[in-house]
């Protein structure tokens, strides 16, 4: 890292600085090697075993559940799984099921007759119609009240539904993408979730990391985002103080990426010259108390198993053993959850 050093005063006191540009070098070098993953920043261990599961799953039909807190991006992994398939030529059409009305969810997925209730003044088609031969991205799938989940189940299963207000039939040849910040295991033993439906969604399940557990990658984004609203902004910004960017990779982001862009924006508003000035990070950040997901509180007792055992993972006393399952299983988790030695080291 070369950094730039600027007086601050006549004194001896001294600050240094940090280029932006050489991060956007590095992202440039990260998206050619992650080959065509637009949008999707960063080069972590954890990050690429993300893009890896997209590569495999992408060129199937299969539903996805991409589960993950609340900012990390779910809607960017969705987009690069559909523009990975077979189908980037057709419709991505996107859901957010938490976002509608409860009474208006039904005919957003489905459609409508006119005069099926009231306000239907004319027909509209849904969103599975919508997306026919495409994906359909639905956001905070559990959120879907329990009444239109037999509903659901039976368009993933079949491919068939009917509008509201209609006895016909209507086929469809649509790939699910799901994603969800609750835990949907835990919602299925509460009995808020269908459990059908909930195997039927998690076919395969990518559990995408906080931005806290790829803290490495946070230079690349504020650099990232820096150029973004500095270019919409007409400002040139071209460095960051290094105790700065620091300050920035130690904070644990409670809002993952959502809130670092927030935050870049509001430090790119507050700069009058080439140097990136922040405001004051909030002293006690609040953390989510536990693992959001399932795949989160497996992925964290396997990687606790292997620290214990040293990464070793046969014989009597390793990882496999103190879990309880064979080497072989417990390999093909460590591959799932994306852990690894290295991984580790950056946690």
């Amino acid at each position: 890292m070369h950094a730039v050093i600027q007086f601050k005063s006549r004194t001896t006191d001294f600050e240094s600085y940090v280029g932006l540009d050489q991060y956007l070098e590095s992202q440039r070098d990260a998206r050619e090697s992650q080959n065509g993953f637009d949008g999707i920043v960063g080069s972590s261990a954890i990050l690429r075993e993300v893009l890896d599961q997209i590569r495999i799953v992408a060129p199937t039909d299969s539903t996805v559940l991409i589960e993950g807190e609340t900012g990390t991006g779910k809607e960017l992994i969705a987009q690069a799984i559909h523009t990975h398939s077979r189908r980037r030529d057709r419709p991505f059409v996107k859901l957010n099921c938490a976002a509608i009305p409860l009474g208006l969810l039904e005919s957003e997925l489905f459609g409508h007759e006119k005069g099926a209730f009231t306000g239907a003044v004319a027909q509209k088609i849904g969103r599975f119609e919508a997306a026919n031969d495409g994906t359909l991205f639905l956001d905070e799938i559990g959120d879907i009240p329990l009444e239109l989940q037999a509903k659901l189940l039976r368009v993933l299963q079949e491919q068939e539904f009917e509008r509201l207000g209609s006895t016909y039939t209507h086929r469809v040849n649509v790939r699910v993408v799901a994603a969800t910040n609750q835990d949907l295991a835990t919602l299925v033993a509460e009995k808020r979730f269908r459990m059908d439906l909930y195997y039927r969604l998690n076919v395969f399940p990518i559990a995408l990391p906080p931005l806290r557990r790829r803290a490495e990658d946070i230079p690349m984004l504020v650099a990232h985002f820096v150029r973004r609203y500095a270019e919409r902004m007409a400002k040139r910004i071209g460095k960051i103080a290094s105790a700065a960017m620091d300050e920035l990779v130690r904070y644990p982001w409670p809002g993952n990426i959502r809130e670092l862009q927030n935050f870049i924006e509001r430090a790119v508003i507050l700069t009058c010259g080439d140097v990136l000035q922040l405001s004051e990070l909030p002293s006690s950040p609040t953390l989510p108390t536990g693992p959001v997901t399932l795949a989160d509180a497996e992925r964290d007792h396997i990687l606790n198993a292997l620290k214990d055992s040293h990464w070793v993972v046969g014989g009597a006393t390793g990882a496999a053993a103190r879990l309880g399952v064979k080497r072989t299983t417990l390999i093909s988790k460590m591959r799932k959850r994306g852990l690894s030695r290295a991984m580790a080291q950056e946690v």
